[in-house]
């Protein structure tokens, strides 16, 4: 009789647990926290898109119509006059080749750099490997400033080559620390285990395993390292000053948009058609030196999000 009692008593309950069930997936509270949510999210989409918006329909636009504030939401009077300008100079065809030269060398010693200082931080039978760590995050918090890193430079016969846009600053204590962490949770030591009973020295370890399940933070590494290089013009400007041939992308732009700001017409020009054209270059000059990085991003988006998450955890 009790097992009746029960079973007749818990048959009536069971649309009152239904629709409680149907009140917890879906409450009132979570549509109001949803729709809050997408309507922040997306003003701050906006806040981040329209600038970029802008500069892209700005550069297009007559000088006179971005001067006069007619430019909202699409081109107005569309106008070239600013690409040809840009790309007839042959110095910003020799700033492209020179930055994608030092960008792609400096990357790759950056990376291969990185990922070995990393690896080895990241094994606990490193000898001094406490004392390693304390260097590099006082790198993190001090630096020497300008004028020794000039000095440097010159003593080690680097002032006015290549060498003193690429070799300075090669490896970064951000990026080895986010390495680092990437091979503390991401490498089991089972597999290092198993690699060394397998007769694997330590260089072919990190050479036919680490380094091939480890695409996700060297894509990371490479884009951080890469889009560092490519806005990089302040060691040009420093070491570069005389050798125009070697100046960078960037160093070229600045160059152009200053001898177009500081032009008072002694090139057949008016003082406001200098001043117009200083305004279209200023943005061309943004598309200009963006583009190869926007066409870059979409070849590592599926590794960054996975990268920067797992270097990112707390060691």
């Amino acid at each position: 009789m009790q097992e009746e009692n029960n079973v007749v008593m818990s048959e009536p309950m069971q649309p009152a647990l239904k629709q409680k069930s149907k009140k917890v997936k879906d409450p009132t509270g979570d549509k109001v926290y949803y729709i809050i949510s997408y309507i922040v999210l997306a003003l701050l989409a906006l806040i981040v898109i329209y600038p970029l918006w802008f500069v892209i329909i700005a550069s297009f636009s007559s000088a006179d119509a971005v001067l006069a504030g007619r430019v909202y939401l699409w081109p107005v009077d569309i106008d070239f006059t600013g690409y040809v300008k840009c790309f007839s100079r042959a110095d910003i065809w020799i700033g492209y080749g020179n930055t994608i030269w030092y960008t792609l060398v400096y990357t790759a010693l950056s990376v291969a750099f990185t990922l070995a200082a990393a690896w080895a931080l990241s094994r606990k039978t490193l000898p001094l490997r406490r004392l390693w760590m304390v260097f590099f995050t006082i790198t993190m918090f001090f630096g020497g400033g300008l004028i020794p890193f000039y000095n440097t430079v010159c003593d080690l016969g680097m002032n006015g080559t290549p060498l003193a846009i690429i070799l300075p600053g090669t490896v970064s204590a951000w990026n080895l620390f986010m390495a680092k962490t990437f091979f503390q949770t991401g490498v089991p030591d089972s597999l290092v285990e198993a690699a060394e009973l397998d007769g694997a020295n330590r260089a072919r370890l990190f050479v036919s395993i680490i380094v091939p399940i480890s695409a996700p933070i060297i894509a990371v590494l490479a884009l951080y390292y890469a889009i560092g290089q490519w806005n990089s013009y302040f060691n040009a400007m420093i070491f570069l000053s005389n050798q125009e041939e070697l100046w960078p992308l960037q160093l070229v732009l600045k160059e152009i948009l200053t001898a177009s700001e500081s032009t008072t017409g002694g090139s057949g020009e008016t003082i406001l058609e200098q001043f117009r054209l200083a305004n279209q270059l200023k943005y061309v000059s943004v598309i200009v030196s963006s583009l190869p990085v926007f066409l870059l991003y979409p070849f590592v988006q599926k590794y960054f999000a996975q990268g920067v998450l797992v270097g990112s955890l707390k060691d």
